[in-house]
């Protein structure tokens, strides 16, 4: 026994057991709420955006979009890691060992604490390096570097609102997050609208904005985790490192980390090749990842919750009711990834103008989004499955998978159109090319692998 607390807590009305009741309302039921997290977690950095564009001109929504590749990739590594967290707290809560639960939590608190701070020095440091490696445009680049540094500044937020969201979906809530994350979207948007519109501040005040309203939602998350009386109290001084929890968190977590780490390394190297076609070309494809960023949420949300359920069953040894969750959450991903790329082929122009009605830029988004639109349900299948994996502690699995293919085959094959043709259109198909390819492989696994058996 690791810890009285075992003894002496419960789960509380926020905590979701996910070993009982009807599998498809439990996920349904939880996957909806963290679909309205994501909504207004997307709403950040798309407000920054619209605002800025409206208001700042195309050159500055080219600096804020062309960075959010950058930022992801220097986040993600963490993020990743994060969710191997969230595997481990959900496996020792539906084992029923409360006392490891709360270690595990306190563990990746400090985690996220030395994470922040490494990503609030490297990020403020680096940032003229890493945007001039991606060939940004002159003319975007002080605009570009301002609006990073500044965003950067906010990096211990920005981590520990996904750590402490991590640990409440974890428990199976999903709810607090989305009331946590509604305010401050609610507050990103009157900051942005008062700093550039009202003020008239440059873009480092739209980065300003996000960073203080992320701050706000973490606030409100460690006053909800410091409740007395549940399994997930957190006492600030019991905040530390558990090197047997560390242990399982980095083993189960540094592969999502890695994958997360490696498709964004991938869709750097592919930004720096549009960047090469001018500033045009970057808004038309930041604007796009944007609107993608959007569509595809219902899928993250079902992954999402796919990996909980998963975790928590096989933490219980209920084998085949993970089973019968896994089949449900990725038949769920692929029918509404689908369903949301025709909308998307379909509306294109007008969701591209929502952000610059420039013909230029209008013209290369639209053609990216009926490039790729209908093939997510391709895209949804891969996430399905690495969802499967994450929550069945076989993080490896996606890892290699996503290093392979979305990573070595997708920069090969840019880097050679690019040299044979120089058509950016053809940058555009190294997405569903490469979907197709991982669909193939994890179908093959899904299929013919022991993965129910994965803590074992």
């Amino acid at each position: 026994m690791h810890s009285n607390d075992s003894l002496t807590k419960k789960p509380s009305a926020h905590t979701t057991d996910m070993t009982q009741g009807n599998p498809y309302t439990l996920m349904i039921s939880f996957a909806l709420p963290i679909l309205l997290s994501q909504i207004f977690q997307q709403l950040y950095n798309t407000a920054d955006a619209f605002i800025v564009g409206k208001f700042l001109g195309t050159e500055a929504l080219a600096a804020v979009t062309s960075s959010g590749t950058l930022v992801f990739l220097m986040i993600s590594f963490f993020m990743g890691t994060a969710m191997g967290a969230g595997v481990v707290i959900s496996r020792y809560f539906g084992a029923g060992d409360y006392g490891q639960v709360s270690r595990g939590i306190h563990t990746v608190l400090a985690f996220g604490v030395a994470s922040g701070l490494f990503l609030t020095a490297a990020g403020v440091a680096f940032t003229p390096t890493f945007l001039r490696w991606m060939q940004t445009d002159p003319e975007v680049m002080p605009d570009a570097v301002e609006y990073f540094r500044y965003y950067f500044l906010g990096a211990l937020a920005m981590v520990m609102y996904n750590i402490c969201r991590s640990v409440m979906n974890a428990l199976g809530d999903s709810q607090r997050p989305l009331y946590y994350l509604i305010f401050s979207s609610v507050l990103n948007i009157l900051l942005d609208l008062l700093f550039i519109g009202g003020f008239h501040w440059g873009v480092w005040s739209a980065a300003t904005a996000t960073v203080i309203s992320q701050a706000a939602s973490v606030v409100l998350c460690m006053a909800h985790l410091m409740r007395r009386g549940t399994v997930f109290t957190v006492e600030l001084k019991k905040i530390r490192f558990h090197r047997d929890l560390l242990a399982e968190i980095i083993r189960y977590g540094l592969p999502s980390g890695v994958q997360n780490s490696v498709i964004s390394l991938a869709n750097v190297i592919v930004q720096s090749q549009i960047n090469t076609f001018g500033k045009l070309a970057m808004a038309a494809y930041g604007t796009h990842a944007k609107i993608e960023g959007f569509a595809f949420l219902p899928i993250t949300s079902f992954n999402m919750a796919c990996t909980t359920f998963i975790s928590q069953n096989l933490g219980a040894r209920e084998y085949e009711r993970a089973k019968q969750g896994s089949r449900f959450g990725i038949l769920a991903a692929v029918f509404l990834a689908e369903a949301i790329g025709i909308c998307q082929y379909i509306f294109a122009p007008q969701l591209i103008s929502l952000f610059d009605s420039t013909p230029g830029v209008v013209a290369l988004g639209v053609r990216q989004a009926r490039t790729v639109a209908l093939f997510y349900c391709l895209l949804a299948f891969s996430h399905a499955i690495a969802a499967v994996c994450r929550g069945a502690g076989k993080a490896f699995v996606p890892m290699v998978i996503m290093l392979s293919v979305w990573c070595v085959i997708r920069i090969a094959y840019i880097v050679l159109v690019m040299r044979l043709v120089g058509d950016i259109g053809l940058i555009y198909w190294a997405y569903p090319l490469t979907w197709a390819i991982s669909s193939v492989i994890y179908l093959v696994y899904y299929l013919r692998s022991d993965w129910t058996h994965g803590f074992d």
